[in-house]
């Protein structure tokens, strides 16, 4: 059985700034760039069954930068659609509503983005472990993709219910693996940089 391998996109100017960025398609900064690439020695000699990205360009630059190949873009690996919230901080949302969490309130929806529960972005994360299953079963798989859903996703691989992955913060540009232990998946990687 392969390791789930997980990298969150490089920086982009939002990110940077705190906005919550679901489908707007910004991409990375020059910094951003840079992280991508210093996955490059990370992933030196590994194979992978299967490589996923979100279809955003954070993503799949973050993934070519990276040197990886082959990828497909996967649409359930888009991040949390935050609907009325996309492109707000969290400390904007705090001046009207000072007790709101995203994990736990969800988003109000947008004009044009629906916006997204804890519980239906869990249901993509669902789909995508069903998917990359039977990958698994012929050795490592890659996905590249965002914050937010991939502490989602991670949540769901451990058994655990998607507002749960309010407790794995993940930085951009960084590299996590997911494994499994006695049979039962855990957390063998972290946030991992050069």
């Amino acid at each position: 059985m392969g390791d789930l391998l997980l990298a969150r996109h490089g920086e982009t100017e939002w990110s940077r700034a705190g906005r919550h960025t679901g489908r707007t398609d910004l991409p990375l900064t020059p910094a951003g760039e840079a992280q991508a690439k210093s996955l490059a020695p990370l992933l030196s000699g590994r194979t992978f069954a299967l490589v996923l990205t979100s279809p955003l360009v954070r993503a799949r630059r973050t993934a070519e930068l990276a040197g990886l190949t082959g990828a497909v873009a996967e649409p359930d690996l888009r991040e949390w659609d935050y609907g009325a919230y996309e492109g707000v901080t969290t400390a904007d949302i705090h001046r009207t509503r000072p007790t709101w969490d995203l994990w736990t309130d969800g988003v109000p929806p947008g004009r044009e983005l629906p916006g997204e529960s804890p519980e239906q972005v869990g249901e993509r994360a669902d789909r995508v472990l069903s998917r990359v299953a039977g990958a698994l079963g012929e050795g490592d798989v890659m996905l590249v993709a965002h914050g937010h859903l991939l502490r989602v996703l991670t949540a769901r691989r451990l058994g655990l219910p998607p507002a749960d992955g309010r407790l794995f913060r993940l930085e951009t540009g960084t590299l996590s693996r997911l494994s499994l232990e006695h049979g039962r998946p855990v957390i063998a990687e972290w946030n991992t940089r050069p």
